[in-house]
C-alpha cells in the first residue's frame, strides 16, 4: 500500500519538505542571530547615552573615524561657536517627519581646533528649499557645550546623495573632512548632537534621541521559523495517512463492485 510513495509526484513533494526542514531551520538560527545583534546593539547604545560626559578630546581627533563603541558617547567642550561660518544640512525631518534643515554651526575650542555641532532642527520655512532658513543665533562667548558623538556621514551609510552646486552655506552631509577643507581648519573626526545648552526659543529643535530596535520580532520570527519547520514532517505524515486511506477505500469500494451477487 506504500508503494505510492514511489510515484514522481510523491517523490517531488518528500524532496521538497526534506529542503523545507533544514530551510527553515536555518532561517529561524539568523533571525535568532539578527535577535542577539539588536539586543547586543540596544545595550550599547543605552549605555553610550547613559555615559557620562568626557571632554571631547579624550574621544576623537583630527581624522579619526568614529566607531561604533564611540557613537552616542556624550562628550564635552569649552569654546565658542562661530556663527560666521555655519551652515545647514539639507532634507532633514524631525520627529513630526515636517521637512527642514540641520544647522551645522563650528565649534572652535581653546587650542584652535573646531568641532561640528549638530545644533538641532529648523523649518525650511523661507518662499523657497533652497533659499537659507532663519537660524536662531547660539549662546555668544565662551561656553560649555554637551553632545552624542556621532561619526561622518557617509553616501554609503545614510543613503543620502552628496549633491554638487549647492546653494551657499548648505550641504547634504555631515563630514569632518569636507568641512575641514571649507574651513581651512583643523577639525575633529565626527561631530556632535547637541544636548546642552538648550536652545533659548523653539528652535532649533534638539536632535531627538535614538530608540531602540524592535528586537523582540526577530525573536519571535526565529521561532515561527522552527514552527514550520516542526510543521512540515507532521503535515507530510498527515498526506501519507490520507493518501493510504484514501487508496484503502478505493480499493474497498473495487472489491465490493466486483464481488460476485449472492444466489
Amino acid at each position: 500500500m506504500y508503494r505510492f510513495l514511489l510515484s514522481r509526484q510523491w517523490v517531488i513533494l518528500t524532496l521538497v519538505a526534506l529542503l523545507l526542514i533544514p530551510t527553515m531551520i536555518r532561517l529561524g538560527i539568523w533571525q535568532m542571530h539578527r535577535y542577539e545583534e539588536r539586543t547586543a546593539r540596544n545595550q550599547l547604545v543605552s549605555d553610550a547615552l547613559s555615559s557620562a560626559p568626557v571632554p571631547v578630546e579624550r574621544m576623537t581627533s583630527p581624522g579619526h573615524v568614529v566607531t561604533r563603541d564611540e557613537r552616542y558617547r556624550n562628550v564635552s567642550a569649552t569654546g565658542r561657536f562661530d556663527t560666521s561660518r555655519e551652515v545647514v544640512v539639507r532634507r532633514r525631518v524631525n520627529a513630526d517627519e515636517a521637512v527642514g534643515f540641520h544647522v551645522l554651526t563650528p565649534f572652535v575650542l581653546t587650542d584652535g581646533k573646531v568641532l561640528l555641532v549638530n545644533r538641532g532642527w529648523v523649518p525650511a520655512d523661507a518662499p523657497t528649499q533652497t533659499a537659507f532658513p532663519k537660524v536662531p543665533a547660539p549662546p555668544a562667548g565662551r561656553i560649555t557645550v554637551t553632545g552624542r558623538l556621532m561619526p561622518d556621514e557617509t553616501t554609503a551609510a545614510s543613503g543620502i546623495k552628496d549633491l554638487k552646486g549647492l546653494p551657499d552655506r548648505q550641504v547634504m552631509l555631515i563630514n569632518s573632512e569636507q568641512e575641514a577643507r571649507r574651513l581651512g581648519a583643523v577639525v575633529l573626526g565626527g561631530y556632535i548632537a547637541l544636548t546642552s545648552p538648550a536652545p533659548r526659543g523653539d528652535t532649533p529643535q534638539l536632535i531627538g534621541r535614538p530608540g531602540d530596535e524592535d528586537a523582540a520580532l526577530n525573536y519571535a520570527y526565529a521561532i515561527q521559523w522552527w514552527l514550520f519547520s516542526a510543521a512540515v514532517p507532521v503535515g507530510w505524515v498527515v498526506l501519507v495517512r490520507r493518501e493510504l486511506r484514501d487508496r484503502r477505500e478505493s480499493a474497498q469500494e473495487q472489491a465490493e463492485r466486483t464481488e460476485p451477487a449472492a444466489v
